[in-house]
């Protein structure tokens, strides 16, 4: 959307902005940048966006200053371009001024007020001038603005801007650089905009010459003592040390540069954040409160569509699309950390141009969140990967290098996989987020919140999802009932704000209710497979003869008490042991003298999506509903909830996307997740979520069909299907039930 407005705003506003359509080349130096790239242009083709696979020749041909004889190949982006920063930004202030927006300049934002957890108000000191000096200390003028919805766009500033109201806005500046060289030859105003990101760098042409900046992989943090006042369109002090690795790899790219004037050394802060996404949306902390920030230094290539997102959001009340990705509450209050995020950031800045290998890590501030039997686990071999901050065992084993291919880890996940399928296996899922809703309303909350019934009596368990007014998914989560007035709200680690907010904003004025946040409280060990009920039955005095799927019950583990929860995401009997912190570690070592294997959360990815489970964020997103993703079975039929209409009308008419589950035929194949799904050699979806299935022997995933018609049975079997993998396509068999246990006989066993 952002081109389509840049190319269209000058003839609505009368002012250019600079955007010329150039297309644009990403080169690639290794195989394995090329393996990333025709995956790219795959995920490209599933959303229609053009995108074409080309040789270095052919690079070289659209980049004549380009070295190329040690490229692997490259990607064409026809529909690419530029644009002149200042030139787009008076054009959208015109066209805002145009339609009736007052912009009042050099005023500072001074406070931010607030009535009963909503904004009311927004002070200014005007009179500050771009000169960096108040006019006078008499000439500087108060104002205060009354107003019922703010939107804080202040780029680095959003932290400070956000901590007037109690609003956390995760990020740090950092320096950040790039150069304006004189004249070269063979660079002319329609040279496509140039990436190399195996080098870091980017090339774009201005005046004949070259704008050559980039993403060091190691970030020098700005403003680690906050952003100086007075600071306005200032730069900061040339760093050639700094620059030096993107310089040095610029002129291998581009060997001119070696014999080329620099007119310009541009080093100005930017703001990052810490996974290198925006931030967008409602802040949970305040109503009518929203962020525009963090571009990362994207911010044109984001910014329009950014913008009509929020402007959709402010409108309607909630997201009218899926954001996750860059909805703000994918952070917590602890993300505000100036020494986390310093740390953080350094590393965020190189994950540009960095290369997204599957299941990649993040590096920097770890450990933060830790269980309290994180040494056990380490000591005992774990390798860790993070979650909302937490240390989550991915594995145990050796650390093994990123790839594409087949991963160092694929046999010790074996084994843990076969564990939980054949014996038993113990997860460590402490990082689970976990409310308690309280008060004699607290039926009516959740039964308004939740698709599926949660008026059950104590002790009973109800997978829901909870749905917004489109019927898509905000979240999927398991409701126990644990007394009349009292439930405990199990979801995952990534959606503790996010799902705490939407649970909190459903709690009307007049009904007793109150939600409390205490995933802190208590750890979680998962005790899954065929042997799982043997090995917990010597160690408890409670019936587990006489313990039916989906019941909870208080039960002694050893010499501790815990909530025995009989569920299971990874397709076997099982129980869910909620166990308070100070228990953990008595728990823990109590299992361990019986001797279950140990097994991380890459095992369970494997036996939940054999077992065609959902996740939230993958299969169930808020641009998907129970219809389409086959969970019906989760929606009353009488009694009212959000989302109810949208879903009782593709009930009755049929969708046009449906779940499947797929598996590839040549066992040698591994899926990640994000690979072009196709129906009859064209492009149907992609990959939702992919792992490789032990119990199958080969490669598994989840997928949703799209049809221009009604997606029934007949159309998802009467078809062929395969799986772009790179470039290269293999057969795929779809099937409309789990592939593993489709009738769950093993998990009510």
């Amino acid at each position: 959307y952002s081109t389509e407005l840049y190319a269209s705003l000058e003839q609505e506003t009368g002012f250019a902005t600079g955007w010329k359509r150039t297309g644009s080349v990403a080169v690639a130096r290794t195989p394995e940048r090329m393996t990333l790239l025709r995956r790219n242009v795959a995920t490209a083709r599933s959303f229609g966006v053009e995108a074409e696979v080309i040789s270095a020749r052919e690079a070289g041909e659209l980049w004549p200053a380009m070295r190329t004889d040690d490229l692997a190949g490259a990607v064409w982006l026809p529909g690419d371009g530029k644009a002149n920063p200042s030139d787009l930004t008076q054009a959208l202030a015109r066209g805002a001024s145009q339609k009736g927006v007052k912009i009042i300049e050099h005023a500072r934002v001074t406070g931010i007020e607030t009535t009963e957890g909503a904004v009311t108000a927004v002070s200014l000191t005007r009179g500050v001038s771009r000169t960096l000096r108040l006019r006078s200390a008499g000439n500087a003028t108060t104002q205060r603005i009354e107003c019922e919805v703010v939107v804080n766009c202040a780029g680095q500033w959003a932290r400070e801007v956000g901590r007037m109201a109690g609003v956390t806005v995760p990020l740090h500046s950092a320096e950040h650089y790039y150069i304006v060289t004189e004249r070269i030859d063979g660079v002319h105003p329609d040279l496509p905009v140039l990436r190399d990101p195996d080098g870091y760098t980017y090339f774009k042409e201005e005046v004949g010459g070259l704008v050559v900046g980039g993403f060091e992989p190691d970030a020098k943090p700005w403003g680690m003592d906050g952003i100086p006042y007075p600071f306005e369109f200032q730069l900061l002090d040339e760093d050639w040390d700094q620059f030096a690795i993107l310089m040095e790899n610029a002129i291998q790219r581009v060997p001119a540069l070696d014999h080329t004037g620099v007119k310009k050394f541009y080093n100005g802060p930017e703001s990052f954040t810490p996974d290198n996404n925006f931030l967008l949306g409602a802040a949970p902390e305040v109503r009518n409160f929203y962020v525009g920030a963090g571009f990362n230094s994207a911010g044109i290539a984001s910014a329009g569509g950014a913008g009509r997102a929020l402007a959709e959001w402010i409108a309607a009340g909630e997201p009218t699309m899926d954001l996750w990705p860059v909805d703000i509450r994918r952070f917590a209050r602890w993300s505000g950390n100036d020494s986390w995020l310093r740390d953080r950031v350094k590393e965020t800045l190189g994950l540009h141009y960095a290369m997204p290998w599957p299941n990649r890590e993040l590096e920097t501030a770890r450990p933060l969140r830790r269980s309290p039997v994180f040494h056990l686990l380490r000591d005992r071999g774990a390798v860790f990967g993070s979650k909302m901050g937490w240390e989550r065992v991915s594995y145990f084993g050796a650390p093994a290098e990123y790839t594409f291919g087949r991963p160092g880890w694929h046999e010790d996940v074996a084994r843990e996989h076969r564990a939980a399928r054949e014996n038993v296996a113990l997860f460590d899922q402490t990082s689970f987020s976990k409310f308690t809703l309280k008060g004699p309303d607290s039926q009516d909350v959740l039964q308004w919140l939740c698709s599926n019934d949660v008026a059950v009596e104590p002790g009973k368990v109800v997978y829901t999802g909870l749905l917004n007014e489109r019927g898509g998914y905000e979240s999927d989560l398991t409701v126990t009932r644990v007394a009349a007035d009292e439930y405990l709200v199990v979801t995952g680690s990534a959606q503790t704000t996010r799902d705490f907010d939407h649970l909190s904003r459903g709690i009307r004025k007049d009904q007793r209710a109150a939600l409390v946040d205490v995933t802190g409280a208590y750890a979680v060990f998962g005790l899954m497979g065929p042997l799982s009920r043997d090995l917990l039955q010597k160690v408890t005095g409670a019936d587990l003869k006489d313990f039916p799927f989906g019941t909870s019950r208080l039960i002694d583990v050893g010499y501790a008490t815990v909530r025995a929860t009989r569920m299971t995401y990874v397709g076997e009997l099982g129980w869910e042991l909620y166990v308070p912190a100070e228990f953990a570690v008595t728990v823990y070592e109590t299992l361990m003298e019986h001797e279950p294997a140990q097994a991380g959360y890459y095992a369970i990815e494997g036996l939940r999506i054999e077992k065609a489970y959902r996740a939230w964020g993958r299969e169930l997103t808020p641009d998907h509903t129970p219809a389409e993703a086959g969970l019906l079975f989760a929606c009353k039929k009488t009694a009212d909830y959000l989302g109810r209409e949208a879903v009782d009308r593709q009930r009755a008419r049929g969708v046009r996307r449906r779940l499947v589950s797929l598996t590839l035929d040549d066992p040698a194949v591994h899926l990640w997740g994000g690979e072009l799904l196709l129906r009859d050699g064209e492009p149907a979806g992609s990959v939702s979520s992919a792992a490789y299935g032990h119990t199958l022997g080969g490669a598994v995933g989840m997928a949703y069909v799209q049809g221009e018609g009604p997606v029934d049975r007949a159309y998802l079997t009467e078809a062929k299907y395969q799986v772009d993998v790179a470039g290269t396509r293999y057969d795929a068999s779809v099937l409309l039930n789990a592939p593993y246990d489709p009738k769950s006989e093993r998990v009510r066993a």
